[in-house]
């Protein structure tokens, strides 16, 4: 059947890539396992320290830029988040803004009222341009601020606006930047209901990623490409940087400065780390985000990947460097091969099952085996079908680690479908660097739409309020435990604080908007018309003003943390969304004073 002698020919060079492809796989799987044995066992390797060990070195100081691009509806959230939950205390927060992208500049704006830690950096000219182009503008704004208050920042770090940063990821990055010039924090999606495959499969990569690729990358001394988000730089490395290249810390014209500077750091010759997976507290030391549920989301995403990983870097990089560094190459651009057969693999394999069924039903026999005149094919296919069960059973038991064993059992039922992704995201990233090149355009920021894990995906991570007042050094750990020892049953410990001279006000009410995510502070600006929009014994109450009205949303100022209760007497009398906004009890006899009649 002249059908049975063209699969045939496509099989033979399919079968033999799939096989070495399998064969590198499995290289990387041995390395793993060692590095695993190696951590364990061996006191040569890299050892994660314990809780006294972080605390014993001094705390560098830190700035966290965040490149933003039509971020405004995950901002809010996402800062109020990691200001209540990171345990380090010196540390500020750049936000990148375009003046063209107003919701998120006037987003930023309102930020910085939550706290004095938030600084916004424009970036001077309209966007979107590269992300790239956006780091190094608040790199520039980090460095007027450092003049303007006579401050240094001894580290950077890179995240996103839907990051949520692990409480500890700050403390690791200061322990290991004693002797590496750039730290990586694992990076893993939060988890999903297994019906939401496009995500799942984002969990099943990354969990392989991070448990076997990353550590053998380490071990066998090839570069650490940054993630992107959860990278900690030291000063010196990004000086270095810009002394190399021009002042671009950041390669504007990269779509993957992340990958780009991974690559660039390593060649200058300085020490780089990937903190290992591990458990701290219950949960996984990793930066952790949603990543794109839909078909779409998900090419657009990974389409930029490929264009700046495998496209832009073989353009910029070639194979130049150490074998070892042309292995890595190998690894990271082999899907430009890899996402474009692999459908082909897959649509033979369902071509050789459907005959082979048909011929055993109809009690013939199988043609196909006939077609094909090379002896060696049959078992080059069986150890490549065999290889690929067995990377198919890691893949569910590193997913299982993480996730729980019944979603990394369906980990195989993602594969199709993760293929087909993978397919359309290579063909998408090959189009579009094809017609940049040819109409010598440059290439742009791909940004994806993002959303922020709701409330239920940090209960682990709650900090209390005692932690948060000896983790902002407003409190001694010996007072918090006499005041713990010493308060009355019922009252309240910050009450209890203030009343005995042990904690001011305001350093109390700075804890409790940390811990609540709440801004804190007297309003700026109180629509006299908007105080009524409450009965005055209401307000008075439940000690609160309202003080103005935007976007369907009635704004009140108090010195409780809002309660259901509170919430629905409030609502019987204004129907609409309430946001609250923590102030003093000092502020807030002020303000009901100049706005609540007298009783």
């Amino acid at each position: 059947m002249w059908l049975d002698r063209w699969i045939a020919a496509l099989l033979a060079p399919l079968a033999i890539w799939l096989l070495a492809n399998a064969l590198d796989d499995l290289f990387l799987d041995a390395v793993a396992a060692f590095a695993w044995f190696r951590a364990r066992w061996l006191a040569s390797a890299a050892r994660i320290p314990v809780v006294a060990e972080l605390d014993a070195v001094p705390q560098r100081r830190m700035a966290i830029f965040v490149p933003l691009w039509n971020e405004h509806g995950v901002l809010r959230r996402m800062l109020e988040h990691n200001l209540a939950y990171i345990r380090y205390r010196n540390y500020d927060f750049f936000l990148g803004v375009y003046p063209n992208d107003r919701p998120t500049l006037e987003a930023v704006e309102q930020a910085q009222a939550l706290s004095s830690r938030v600084h916004l950096a424009t970036c001077p000219h309209a966007g979107p341009t590269s992300k790239a182009d956006c780091l190094n503008w608040i790199y520039q704004r980090m460095l007027l601020f450092e003049e303007q208050h006579g401050v240094r920042f001894e580290s950077v770090l890179t995240h996103d606006a839907e990051d949520l940063v692990h409480p500890e990821a700050l403390r690791y990055i200061n322990y290991f930047a004693q002797n590496y010039a750039m730290v990586q924090i694992p990076v893993l999606p939060l988890p999903t209901p297994w019906s939401h495959f496009t995500h799942g499969i984002y969990c099943d990569e990354f969990s392989e990623f991070q448990y076997r690729d990353m550590p053998a990358r380490q071990l066998l001394g090839g570069f650490i490409p940054s993630n992107g988000v959860g990278t900690g730089f030291s000063r010196d490395a990004l000086e270095a940087l810009a002394a190399a290249h021009s002042n671009r810390i950041f390669d504007p014209l990269s779509l993957t400065e992340d990958y780009e500077n991974g690559l660039r750091i390593h060649q200058l010759g300085l020490p780089q780390l990937f903190i290992p997976l591990h458990l701290r507290q219950a949960s996984m030391v990793a930066t952790r985000e949603y990543f794109p549920h839909s078909l779409r989301a998900a090419v657009r995403q990974r389409s930029r990947w490929v264009t700046g990983i495998a496209l832009q870097g073989w353009q910029r990089h070639g194979w130049r460097g150490s074998a070892r560094q042309a292995y890595w190459f190998w690894r990271d651009r082999k899907c430009l091969a890899g996402s474009l057969l692999t459908p082909v693999a897959n649509a033979l394999f369902l071509y050789g099952a459907g005959t082979w069924a048909w011929a055993h039903a109809a009690g013939r026999g199988w043609s196909l085996p006939n077609a094909a005149h090379h002896g060696w094919l049959g078992p080059v296919c069986a150890a490549t079908l065999s290889l690929q069960c067995f990377h198919l059973a890691l893949r569910c038991f590193y997913t299982s680690h993480i996730y729980g064993w019944r979603f990394g059992c369906l980990a195989p039922l993602r594969v199709p479908w993760a293929n087909w992704i993978n397919f359309r995201a290579c063909a998408t990233a090959l189009r579009t660097f094809a017609v940049a090149r040819w109409r010598h355009q440059p290439l742009v920021w791909l940004k994806t739409e993002h959303s922020y894990p709701h409330r239920a995906a940090l209960d682990p991570d709650y900090r209390r309020l005692g932690e948060i007042l000896v983790g902002s050094s407003y409190l001694s750990a010996a007072a918090l435990e006499q005041a713990l020892a010493t308060r009355t049953e019922g009252v309240r410990l910050g009450a209890y604080l203030v009343a005995i001279g042990g904690l001011s006000e305001q350093h109390l009410y700075e804890a409790l908007a940390l811990q609540q995510k709440l801004p804190l502070g007297c309003p700026g600006e109180v629509a006299v018309a908007v105080t009524r929009a409450i009965p005055a014994e209401v307000a008075r109450k439940w000690t609160v003003l309202p003080f103005r009205v935007a976007a369907g949303e009635l704004y009140l100022a108090g010195t409780d943390i809002p309660t259901p209760p509170m919430t629905r007497e409030i609502q019987q009398f204004c129907p609409l969304q309430i946001r609250f906004h923590l102030v003093t009890p000092t502020d807030y006899h002020e303000l009901a004073s100049a706005y609540l009649p007298s009783e």
